[in-house]
């Protein structure tokens, strides 16, 4: 990269997820000859591990840094994920699925569930998630491998990962150190300034080392220890609309094959996580702290597991978490970028935390500094990662304002509470033509506004009224047949968990996963 050559030594603080999804990608973009990479890491400082659960677009990233499929399944005890279900966030019992990919193909350019509401106020009985492959797979159980023949619905399914995050750091560090990434196991004691242009020129470690670079990506996690301790770059804080700022975690045994899709249950204080990996099950309750005591969540937690089923029996200890919701004011400032925790925290309920990473690599590679401080296109990066993740709090603000669990004090706040006004504009848009295409939209788009605002919002007043143009016999027929598609699809793939076993198999030839 010629306008890079002004910056020869990257240099990233933290390990764990962010650290080494970082090396991994960094150490691919640029070949050692033209980047230095260097990854400090400390055994005294422990990796939070934020949520194991993923969403489409880590695909896209694994295939960039050049790690197969089958080998991260094999390596994180990982399994497939067609999208998360939410049980209790409307009526408390009902239960609905948020799904990767589409609800049925546009229609005469008109948007499907256009379609299906205007069926609906004439009758028509079929449930919208019956039109989404990944919905009716997932109750199944069942999944399937790429399908080459694009007139088969299978070839346009989405999928992700339900995977070990340590494990999956791990794969990637031996990835990054093949290909030349240096790491360094120290603790950082203090973090030098030039006294010049106020960029951070080197880091002091504990073996009396300086360790210098040009360009630094603070991956420590909710310390920020380069962004903000060092930088002094502040917090917005989210509290106000997403109140959470606990969680309790506990991995237990797995009992029966493992399920396609995360499971996200509300409860009084917030919502319980199931999800299901090769070898274990990960557990975790996020909550208010002014709604319920760490002992209760705690307890909570594990009661609910012993009543899921006898066999779910709890490997370890709960571990708790702490956290303020938000994001920094810059996630990019002066020759620092912040990756993870240290650029915000949103809490795990859409799988969201492993895509930010992903998505704030791809932005910084798109706009590397041409010099140690490059104010131009850090404020464009700045831009980017701030909308993304507005969009993503007001996709979370929308689960819990959507509620219908009345008589439960935070239920009740939430129900009742101010939110912001992009989410206002695309509530009364959804009410009153149930239209789900906003402004700026990326990360979430029509399909998943739409699986939301239907699961817990009700179907809306109308619809668009280019759905009245069709004939209405044509209509049900191509609902019809999307219908039955779907349906059919389904019938034909194996199950989830003979998939896990194929994926795992090893090649008699090499002793190690085949690729896919």
């Amino acid at each position: 990269m010629e306008n890079a050559s002004r910056i020869s030594h990257l240099v990233i603080v933290g390990g764990g997820t962010a650290g080494w999804m970082s090396a991994a990608f960094f150490s691919k973009v640029f070949t050692p000859q033209q980047m230095k990479i260097t990854l400090v890491e400390s055994a005294e400082i422990g990796t939070v591990g934020v949520g194991e659960a993923t969403i489409p677009p880590i695909t896209f990233f694994n295939q960039v840094v050049g790690v197969d499929e089958r080998r991260m399944l094999s390596s994180t005890n990982g399994t497939y994920k067609l999208g998360i279900e939410f049980v209790g966030w409307g009526d408390p019992g009902d239960a609905y699925i948020h799904p990767f990919g589409n609800y049925g193909p546009p229609m005469d350019g008109v948007s499907f569930h256009a379609y299906w509401l205007r069926a609906r106020k004439l009758g028509y009985k079929a449930e919208l998630s019956e039109f989404s492959l990944s919905c009716v797979a997932a109750k199944a159980g069942k999944f399937d491998w790429r399908v080459e023949d694009p007139r088969d619905p299978r070839a346009a399914m989405a999928h992700a990962y339900h995977f070990d995050a340590s494990l999956y750091a791990k794969l990637l560090r031996e990835v990054a150190e093949e290909r030349g990434v240096r790491r360094l196991e120290r603790t950082i004691r203090g973090v030098n300034l030039d006294p010049l242009d106020g960029t951070i020129a080197s880091l002091a470690l504990d073996d009396g080392e300086t360790l210098e670079g040009d360009f630094f990506i603070d991956c420590s996690g909710f310390r920020g220890l380069l962004i903000g301790g060092a930088l002094g770059v502040g917090y917005d804080d989210w509290s106000e609309f997403l109140p959470a700022n606990r969680a309790v975690a506990v991995p237990s045994a797995r009992y029966q094959d493992p399920i396609p899709y995360t499971r996200a249950t509300a409860d009084k204080a917030g919502w319980r996580w199931r999800i299901p990996l090769q070898h274990r099950t990960g557990n975790g309750y996020v909550y208010v702290s002014d709604y319920i005591s760490d002992d209760e969540a705690a307890g909570t937690l594990l009661d609910s597991l012993a009543a899921e089923h006898p066999d779910n029996k709890v490997l370890a200890d709960p571990r708790f978490l702490r956290f303020t919701t938000g994001r920094r004011k810059q996630s990019r400032f002066k020759n620092c970028a912040a990756i993870g925790l240290s650029s915000g925290f949103l809490e795990p309920l859409e799988s969201t935390s492993i895509h930010l990473i992903q998505h704030g690599l791809i932005k910084l590679a798109g706009s590397f500094p041409r010099a140690k401080n490059d104010p131009p296109v850090a404020a464009i990066y700045n831009q980017i990662m701030g909308e993304e993740m507005e969009q993503i709090r007001d996709f979370l603000i929308y689960h819990y304002h959507a509620n219908r669990r009345l008589g439960e004090p935070l239920w009740d706040r939430m129900r009742h509470m101010a939110i912001p006004d992009s989410l206002k504009l695309k509530m009364e848009l959804f009410r009153t033509r149930g239209a789900t295409v906003f402004p700026g939209q990326t990360i979430f788009q029509e399909p998943n506004w739409l699986a939301i605002m239907i699961g817990q919002g009700g179907e809306p007043e109308s619809y668009d009224p280019l759905a009245d143009l069709m004939d209405e016999r044509a209509m049900a027929e191509r609902l019809q047949h999307v219908r039955i598609a779907c349906r059919q699809a389904a019938d034909r793939m194996p199950t989830h968990a003979s998939v896990l076993e194929r994926a795992a198999a090893p090649d008699p030839m090499k002793g190690t996963p085949v690729d896919a």
